[in-house]
């Protein structure tokens, strides 16, 4: 009784423990993804706000935004296209590793170039515009570099499968197509062997018998070739035996002569 008791319990304190590791889980996956979901409303609208002020100021303020944005455009569009290469060719992991360090150079970009857009001095940031301007040149040159590198070879890869499955579909299409076409003249001269009389296997036909009227040995050599190797005599008939000449045994009965009167 103690053992079933101990046992229940042991149950019981497995499925709470089940229970909260499950509830935990559950809860840092919504987190996660609030998290997530935050984060890409917060760059929507930021990335929103970049392209109003690039179009809708001028001046050192026009040309941060610009900066700040085509900095963010190009490495997150490298960003998706390594992660996405990445999860069909291992190759691609030194490339990812790569843009993990550009990436540190390029949020550090970003966060100067912000803190720029708020600084009151706007002779001063004029004259950092040019290698502001230099360093995204660079940062987004490596970055498309990368990016268009992994789309590269990707799109060899598919240009190598495709051309693979060209190859077997057309020797599959021709191997459907192919057929034995005999030749007919090939086919009469093989057939003319085996037809001949006296020559195939199996076939032993009589010779005509020399008669000196022409007529007669055609008839008799057609005869022979369709009525079979020999000729056999026409049976005759057959006589039934004389009842009186049988010979008598004691123990038969004699026949009785039949009388008229």
């Amino acid at each position: 009784m103690e053992a079933a008791i101990t046992i229940l319990a042991l149950f019981l304190v497995a499925f709470v423990a089940l229970g909260v590791y499950a509830t935990v889980k559950a809860v840092g996956a919504a987190k996660r993804g609030v998290d997530r979901t935050i984060t890409q409303a917060r760059r929507t609208v930021e990335d929103t706000t970049l392209r109003a002020k690039s179009f809708g100021q001028t001046g050192v303020a026009g040309e941060l935004a610009q900066l700040r944005l085509a900095l963010r455009t190009s490495m997150r569009a490298t960003q998706d296209a390594l992660h996405a290469g990445a999860a069909e060719d291992a190759s691609l992991a030194e490339s990812v590793a790569l843009f993990r360090r550009l990436s540190e150079h390029g949020l550090e970009l970003d966060d100067e170039l912000k803190r720029l857009e708020r600084e009151p001095d706007r002779a001063t940031v004029a004259g950092l515009l040019p290698k502001l301007r230099e360093r995204t040149q660079r940062i987004t040159h490596s970055a498309e570099s990368l990016r268009w590198a992994a789309r590269d070879r990707a799109r060899q890869f598919a240009d190598d499968d495709l051309d693979a499955l060209n190859a077997q579909i057309d020797i599959e299409a021709g191997a459907l197509r192919h057929w034995t076409v005999e030749d007919p003249s090939q086919a009469s001269g093989a057939g003319a062997p085996a037809s001949a009389p006296g020559q195939g296997p199996g076939t032993d036909w009589p010779e005509p018998a020399a008669s000196a009227d022409p007529s007669a040995g055609t008839s008799s050599t057609a005869e022979q070739a369709w009525s079979g190797p020999a000729r056999e005599e026409s049976p005759q008939a057959i006589t039934a035996p004389d009842p009186r000449l049988r010979t008598t045994y004691p123990w038969q009965k004699s026949t009785r002569p039949e009388t008229t009167n």
